[in-house]
This record gives structure tokens, C-alpha cells and sequence, in this order.
């Protein structure tokens, strides 16, 4: 099977639980192994939170999440408008071996993105953030 499902969020944190249902839902329409399921809600969702707290300087905006459920993969893209962020680049590496008390809050959302998918790309395009992430579903 295949399908495409183009999905419009605000940047505020209730629409986070919309955007793991439309996840879960497509896993279930698509038959996703429940690990797939899990590793794309975590990584999407920890993608957005970044959009949702770090891409504007106030007020509500738009972003767009591209799910592509192929036979063999999936593709996710994620655009926004806010400023412009490449986080191949830019986020700071999270220094794993720490101690929970000298672990700084935050910092693992991008790692457990990047960690959980087989490929994630990044592009400033026409005045926004495209984020690529692939995932193969075998």
C-alpha cells in the first residue's frame, strides 16, 4: 500500500497529541510494524516541540508535516517558516556521557531524530525550513 498524508499544524503544544494521532492512525491504515510507529511519533514529535518552542519569536504560526508511507519506506518532510535552523549543522552535540546532574535540560530531541531515522536531510528553500526524514519499513 501506499499513501501520502499532508497535514497542517498551529505552534502550540496541544497539537502535538493531534499530530501523534494522525501518525498512529496512518501506521494503522498503512499496517506499520508498532517499533515504526513509535520511532516516527518520537522522532516527528521531537521535531515539532523544536519548531513549536525555538522557530518564532512569538506568536501563532504554521508549520507542515508530509507523511509518504511507500512499500519499502517512508519519507517524512517537515516545513516551516521560522528562522532558518539546519539542524545537521547547528544543534549542539548532547554529551552522552554526563551525569544526570551535569546533563544540561534538553538537547536530545534532534539526537534521538537523527539516531531513530535512516536518513535525515536539511534545506533552506523559498523562505523555509525543509527537513527530509527516511525511514525504511523493512
Amino acid at each position: 500500500m501506499s499513501e501520502i498524508l499532508t497535514l497542517k499544524f498551529e505552534t502550540r503544544i496541544e497539537e502535538l497529541m493531534r499530530l501523534q494521532s494522525e501518525i498512529e492512525q496512518l501506521g494503522e491504515r498503512e499496517d506499520w510494524d508498532p517499533a515504526l510507529v513509535f520511532h516516527v511519533n518520537l522522532a516527528v514529535e521531537e521535531l515539532a516541540t523544536n519548531i513549536m518552542s525555538y522557530g518564532y519569536s512569538g506568536g501563532l504560526h504554521e508549520f507542515e508535516v508530509i507523511l509518504n508511507s511507500e512499500p519499502d519506506h517512508l519519507t517524512i518532510d517537515i516545513w516551516d517558516d521560522g528562522q532558518p535552523f539546519d539542524p545537521l549543522t547547528e544543534a549542539p552535540e548532547p554529551d552522552l556521557d554526563a551525569t544526570l546532574e551535569d546533563r544540561r535540560i534538553g538537547g536530545l530531541g534532534i539526537y534521538f531524530a537523527e539516531t531513530l531515522m535512516d536518513e535525515m536531510r536539511y534545506e533552506r528553500e523559498d523562505g523555509r525550513n525543509h527537513l527530509t526524514l527516511t525511514k525504511r519499513r523493512v
